[in-house]
């Protein structure tokens, strides 16, 4: 009686084991529409709408084929704001501090990214359009940016462009904008007003050698 009371406990135990396993699979399986902020969804292969942007020690990354879409209305706000600062914008960019730890805490967009505003640490591969891009979290660029204000990443790859601004830590590629500034360039930059690791000239700024990393 002992022994068959063992085993069916055993056998039940087993049984509840396998259920949480099947529904952690579940749960990372791709959703064709979900929602950030949202500790259930980790993968999407369609539409990921954010509606609240997560603080960069809370986030809980996102993996995206297809299209991110960024509703925080709040973010209506954050660029106009900053042109009263417009003064300061050389302080506008993010370091590398942290950056060797970040890119598992960054969401992932393989498409398109369109937001009002995007103030979570992101990498897009593809396209990506916002009032203005990236405020308050370093984010990676691969692909085109388009911004109807100013554009500040960490990285840029391949082609930036906004009518004021574009702010960059990395950049490997093309820069048009009023003004455009970058620490670490290789690549061209075009505009009324041109900054990079090398020297600082109107229209157009080049440089193609990697910056030198001090010892």
């Amino acid at each position: 009686m002992k022994t068959k009371s063992f085993l069916i406990i055993a056998v039940l135990l087993n049984s509840f084991m396998f259920g949480q396993d099947s529904l952690n699979v579940k749960s990372d399986k791709p959703k064709v529409f979900g929602f950030s902020p949202s500790k259930k969804t980790k993968n999407v292969n369609g539409i990921l709408l954010k509606y609240y942007d997560e603080i960069d020690a809370e986030i809980s990354p996102k993996k995206v084929n297809g299209l991110g879409l960024g509703m925080n209305g709040l973010g209506i706000f954050f660029p106009f704001l900053m042109l009263v600062n417009v003064g300061s914008i050389n302080n506008w960019g993010f370091s590398d501090i942290g950056m060797d730890k970040l890119p598992e805490k960054m969401n992932n967009i393989n498409g398109v990214q369109i937001s009002i505003i995007n103030m979570e640490p992101t990498v897009t591969n593809g396209l990506e359009f916002n009032v203005s891009s990236n405020i308050g979290a370093p984010s990676v660029i691969n692909g085109v940016s388009v911004s109807p204000l100013y554009n500040i990443h960490h990285t840029s790859n391949g082609l930036v462009i906004s009518p004021l601004a574009n702010i960059s830590q990395k950049c490997r590629g093309l820069q048009i904008a009023l003004y455009n500034t970058c620490n670490d360039s290789k690549g061209f930059q075009i505009g009324f007003w041109n900054v990079n690791q090398k020297r600082k000239l109107p229209f157009v700024n080049w440089n193609f050698k990697s910056k030198t990393k001090k010892s």
